[in-house]
């Protein structure tokens, strides 16, 4: 089975100094994942957690929302031609009664800019596919900006892979309170998400709502729609999002806050969650 890190020979040059030396990277590998012994998609990730990442790639489709849905998840043997097995090919079995989608189409799920899905047709395709509602109900839930503020070093601290490849996204997963429930690593932060959402999935524990998705780099459509799709009621990125991420939090009630870093931060959409009260008006 792929190992998370692999060694590489590098020449490093230091202030004009030259030496060659071994350099720890991440590793990325393709991944397929089959529903009912049938191709669905492939990815490029860095192994481990593949079964909470074929089950989370899953929920962000719409073809499972509970850990019951799920009759088995394997690696499959003889994936090459030698009969080997590559643990690179995952098949996701449903529980008898589950709907299995159309697969026979080219491409028949829409998480990727290349789907051919866009603007106000994207929006719909996630509204239509949701099962959560991802309003508070009475009681809302609250978020002070200090709380916010702190998560991304929390983050930092807990991405083990990263201090010694600095080649991974990560995301994690908190409660209103700000304890830390799950975090997990990438090469991609899509498939952060999905290995986050997959291992919460496997545990019982979506929909995911009064929690709080921090992720590593942007907010892009795509992780948004994943945080809606497990009942998650806010995200947060250290970095910008797109308009279409924007758009769909504000359609969806999702809180989304972007540029967060340090005591600063931009809130998108979902401000009713945020506790604007323990924040000081901004002079001028």
């Amino acid at each position: 089975m792929g190992r998370v890190t692999a060694r590489r020979r590098v020449i490093r040059i230091r202030d004009g100094a030259v030496g060659a030396r071994p350099d720890t990277l991440v590793t990325e590998e393709p991944m397929e994942i089959r529903l009912n012994g049938k191709p669905l998609a492939v990815t490029m990730r860095t192994p481990g957690d593949d079964f909470a990442l074929a089950a989370g790639f899953l929920v962000s489709e719409g073809v499972l929302g509970a850990a019951d849905e799920v009759a088995s998840i394997v690696y499959c043997a003889g994936a090459t031609d030698d009969g080997g097995n590559t643990y690179n090919v995952v098949d996701v079995r449903l529980a008898p009664g589950v709907p299995v989608p159309d697969i026979t189409l080219e491409r028949n799920v829409y998480t990727t800019s290349s789907c051919g899905l866009c603007g106000k047709a994207s929006l719909d395709a996630v509204r239509t596919t949701a099962r959560h509602d991802l309003s508070d109900g009475p009681a809302p839930m609250r978020l002070a900006p200090e709380l916010l503020a702190g998560l991304p070093d929390r983050l930092r601290e807990a991405q083990r892979v990263f201090d010694r490849t600095g080649g991974l996204h990560a995301a994690a997963l908190f409660t209103a309170d700000g304890e830390l429930l799950d975090v997990r690593e990438d090469v991609g932060r899509h498939n952060a998400v999905d290995k986050l959402v997959g291992r919460a999935l496997q545990q019982g524990m979506l929909p995911l709502a009064g929690t709080v998705l921090l992720v590593s780099g942007r907010a892009s459509f795509e992780l948004v729609q994943k945080a809606v799709m497990a009942g998650i009621p806010a995200l947060a990125a250290v970095s910008a999002p797109s308009s279409l991420a924007v758009d769909l939090a504000a359609e969806t009630g999702m809180t989304l806050v972007g540029f967060l870093r340090g005591a600063s931060m931009n809130v998108y959409a979902g401000e009713h969650r945020i506790a604007l009260e323990e924040a000081r008006p901004a002079a001028g």
